[in-house]
């Protein structure tokens, strides 16, 4: 009697923003096509192949890639259009397991388990679902597959663009034993310094060492690594695990210390988020601000409340207490309000009998905030604004 073998396949779209734009426009083909921000202020959000030969890569400032890619054609982010060809992109996952699980508006891992009998290898399903996209959408993706989760994203890496790569079961151990310990999700610039002073310089040097030692060298993230060095990642593929957080964040014009400026801005982003928490129907539990200086250095902030909200007012208002806080030792070149710890608006609120009630004000701002909604809906956005914001616009969104 056979048994039923685990394969996770990673599916990523190739150069997605950039491969729409050259979709939608045929006069861009071949020709290097850099998506983000315009201003010069902006970072890239996604760069065509041909771009990237030239050194341009997703989150490098606009004007570094200008320097560059001179004579790259530069073309502001179509968010709208780009969420549309990802829901067809999921639409055709879905036509193959319904263990389908988005990421991010450009990936999404699959538990094909059990559906060789109907569809065939790994391989073969893979093949599909290129094949499908190709078809359908005219854009390329590359897949990785594994029996586990962190190894099949890896794989979907190995050979892009339009890549494919299957590491089966019997591959692992040897696959664990040569990986390059930077390429292991969580594993940035300085923890790859820190694992190769302790001798560590590909995953399956993790084996090793002791669990004991690697808790006391790296904490929690030690014993994932032992772990994931041991070909063992628990994560499930979760097909309705929903949103998980809705932020706004913006690349000022110029960078500034001017606290009341950057206040005003957090005011237009809570505002913002507020609104997109209500028209999804849900509630926030944390607050998050997001700061990052002139020098390029970022750093977080955040505030879990009492009672999850969708009010404009409680988010500014956590957003502003955290920023209060901050020392801002250099200019701010961009800022960002974020909401995450999401519930839907129908369900019920566990209360903490030890908390102190919600301020009698929340209902009221909660009123006023849907009251403008409904103006926004029948004038337009900006038919009603708070006298604060009124004004010049002091930033653009990246």
């Amino acid at each position: 009697m056979g048994y039923i073998v685990l394969m996770i396949l990673h599916i990523d779209m190739d150069a997605f923003y950039a491969s729409i734009e050259q979709h939608d426009n045929p006069d861009l083909k071949g020709k290097c096509v850099i998506v983000g921000g315009t201003s010069g202020r902006g970072v890239v959000s996604a760069a065509s192949y041909e771009a990237r030969r030239y050194g341009v890569h997703s989150a490098m400032p606009i004007f570094q890639a200008r320097e560059k890619c001179p004579k790259g054609v530069y073309i502001h982010p179509r968010m709208a259009r780009y969420r549309e060809i990802s829901g067809e992109v999921m639409a055709i996952l879905q036509t193959f397991s319904p263990l389908v699980e988005p990421v991010s508006i450009d990936e999404a891992f699959m538990d094909i388990t059990g559906c060789e009998r109907l569809q065939g290898s790994p391989e073969q399903i893979a093949r599909a679902i290129k094949a499908d996209i190709q078809s359908r959408l005219k854009l390329t993706c590359s897949v990785g597959g594994a029996p586990v989760r962190f190894l099949a994203k890896i794989a979907s890496d190995l050979d892009k663009p339009d890549g494919l790569t299957i590491i089966p079961p019997r591959a692992v151990p040897e696959f664990i034993k040569t990986l390059p310990i930077e390429k292991v999700p969580g594993v940035g610039g300085n923890a790859r310094q820190r694992l190769n002073m302790m001798g560590i310089r590909y995953l399956g040097d993790v084996k090793a060492l002791s669990l004991r030692v690697l808790e006391k060298k790296l904490g929690k993230f030690g014993r994932r690594l032992a772990e994931l060095a041991a070909g063992e990642d628990k994560t499930p593929v979760s097909p309705h695990s929903g949103r998980k957080s809705i932020s706004s964040e913006i690349t000022l014009d110029r960078d500034t210390r001017d606290r009341e400026q950057l206040e005003k801005i957090l005011l237009q982003q809570s505002q913002f988020v507020a609104r997109s928490l209500r028209k999804n129907a849900l509630r926030a539990r944390t607050i998050t601000l997001k700061i990052k200086q002139a020098d390029f250095k970022q750093f977080t902030r955040n505030k879990t409340i009492t009672t999850p909200t969708q009010s404009s007012e409680t988010i500014y208002k956590a957003a502003a207490a955290l920023f209060a806080h901050c020392r801002i030792k250099q200019k701010v070149r961009l800022i960002g309000v974020g909401a995450s710890g999401l519930i839907n608006d129908t369900t019920p609120i566990q209360m903490d009998m030890f908390a102190p009630p919600a301020s009698p004000g929340e209902n009221t701002w909660e009123k006023v905030d849907q009251t403008l909604d409904r103006i926004s809906r029948k004038f337009g956005n900006g038919a009603v604004r708070r006298a604060s914001l009124t004004g010049n616009r002091p930033g653009r969104k990246s």
